[in-house]
């Protein structure tokens, strides 16, 4: 008995330290503010931590290509609106699930006018202030030391979570932006001489900031500031253009990766998945990332436009329809659509639909050049592939007929537009006025030729040959003074060449 109720008070008096250590350490975790999972830190190891490091790497950073595109991007931007304040967001980390992010991609404007790519710099912002004696400053988080908490306790910035960070200098180096600490931001807002306008859709917290502060400004005022840096991205200098170009060359990799593992797609079920991953492994390791969600449809899925779940299997005589791009570390991205025979070789009836969109995109090629407006690329692609669906006897119209106004008949096969504009965004220059979007083409614009024919199998208008086809073609083009040049030339997209370069892929992962 004297044992057991030794052994009772040993326990209950071992709970109550327990309990005791608990509540102290609770007390300190909201003292400390750490988050609900976050242990409390000792002072001990307060002391400790900043101890026994390397100091850093003190070569200057070396700058980066993107800045001399930058540089003019914002000489431009300040000579459209002279003597104003134009504040420019990265944007902020978005929540995934719990304390979970999804990885960080800054605003478009942002790395168009700060040359930052990657996953650079949540919270920044990047201001170009026209009456400022230094006109482009860019406010971010520098790295801090490691004697601060934020070393070790800051899961957004600190260096033992994130890594290590750029000190002021470093990112100036980098950047060739006077940069300073981004607590200094509402230094540069709250001046009330000019107009303020800010990217409102970037930063809520910042758009919030600014509207508080600023005397002269309002969402119109922002909204034009938005619709100008949309439609300061349509014409791309040379830089931009070589990056377009190196996007293009490295997806055609990913494409003949997935081309390989098409008969693992096949075997192993959810082949439409298995080409997935394939793709996004190339996009991390040549690039930044895929530049959207990748389309991989198979058989009857590829009639569903935006078809991105890709659970689907393979199976052998079908097509599948793949659409994706890879984005480069300066967040330029191809968009690229080949519509492959998982068997290797197309049937007649596939033929015959592919043949129609080929030929339908090189019409929309003839007319993608100076002289013509942006959407005579769309006109020229539908009126081919209306001329082929009367042939097969589909159209209940004439073709005139179809192409007008008030018919439109056609779209139950071909929904979408036959081309985008392409850039930093995979639709870039969205923002920009619709007359702007859809007229003259520019020497330096990059645009999409993407026109499909989509037979649903469900579809009993259409012969029964064809149900279940569904192909688009999409290549990246940029207009020039002549005709235009195909950035994505060397991904193959007549039928046999096709045809051919699966089976030399094939033929190479077997030796």
């Amino acid at each position: 008995m004297t044992e057991v109720q030794s052994t009772t008070n040993s326990s209950s008096t071992g709970d109550r330290h327990t309990e005791e250590d608990a509540a102290a350490q609770l007390a300190v975790a909201e003292e400390q503010k750490l988050p609900k999972r976050q242990t409390p830190f000792s002072q001990a190891f307060v002391d400790f931590i900043p101890t026994g490091w390397a100091p850093y790497d003190t070569a200057p950073e070396q700058q980066l290509d993107s800045v001399p595109s930058a540089t003019a991007h914002r000489d431009a931007l300040a000579a459209r609106f002279p003597g104003e304040r134009l504040v420019i967001p990265a944007g902020t980390l978005v929540r995934r699930n719990n304390d979970c992010d999804y990885p960080f991609r800054p605003n478009s404007a942002f790395a168009y006018y700060t040359g930052l790519g990657t996953d650079r710099e949540p919270n920044a912002v990047l201001v170009v202030d026209g009456s400022a004696e230094s006109r482009d400053v860019l406010y971010f988080k520098p790295r801090a030391p490691r004697t601060d908490r934020e070393f070790y306790a800051d899961p957004t910035y600190g260096e033992m979570w994130v890594g290590k960070r750029e000190s002021l200098a470093e990112m100036s180096a980098m950047t060739g932006l006077e940069c300073r600490d981004i607590s200094r931001l509402q230094e540069a807002v709250s001046a009330s001489d000019p107009q303020v306008r800010v990217i409102r859709d970037a930063d809520p917290g910042i758009t919030e900031t600014v509207d508080s502060l600023r005397l002269t400004g309002s969402e119109e005022a922002d909204q034009e500031l938005y619709e100008a840096t949309s439609a300061a991205r349509f014409c791309k200098d040379q830089w931009e253009i070589g990056q377009l170009r190196q996007a293009c060359r490295k997806s055609k990799v990913g494409f003949e990766a997935m081309i390989e593992q098409i008969p693992a797609a096949v075997a192993n079920g959810r082949g439409e998945r298995w080409l997935e991953g394939t793709f996004n492994l190339h996009a991390r390791h040549l690039g930044n990332n895929v530049g959207y969600g990748s389309i991989c449809a198979a058989g009857d899925n590829a009639n569903t436009l935006h078809w991105m779940r890709n659970d689907g299997d393979l199976r052998p005589g079908e097509l599948v329809l793949i659409d994706a791009g890879i984005e480069v570390d300066s967040l330029y991205t191809a968009d690229i659509t080949r519509t492959l025979p998982v068997s290797g070789r197309f049937s007649p009836a596939q033929r015959k639909v592919y043949q129609a969109v080929l030929e339908a995109q090189d019409a929309a090629a003839a007319v993608a050049r100076v002289g013509h407006d942006h959407r005579e690329i769309h006109q020229a692609a539908i009126r081919v592939i209306c001329e082929y669906l009367a042939e097969w006897g589909i159209l209940p119209v004439s073709v005139d007929e179809a192409l007008s106004p008030e018919g439109g008949q056609f779209r139950r096969w071909m929904v979408h537009g036959t081309s985008h504009h392409l850039g930093l965004d995979v639709h870039d220059c969205s923002e920009a006025a619709r007359k702007d979007y859809s007229g003259p083409l520019k020497a330096g614009m990059t645009v999409s030729d993407e026109p499909g024919i989509y037979f649903k199998k469900s579809d009993l208008l259409v012969p029964e040959e064809f149900r279940g086809i569904g192909i688009r073609i999409e290549d990246d083009i940029l207009i020039t003074d002549g005709d235009c040049e195909w950035l994505s030339k060397d991904t193959p997209r007549q039928i046999d060449e096709v045809e051919d370069w699966m089976a030399e892929i094939w033929g190479r992962s077997t030796k």
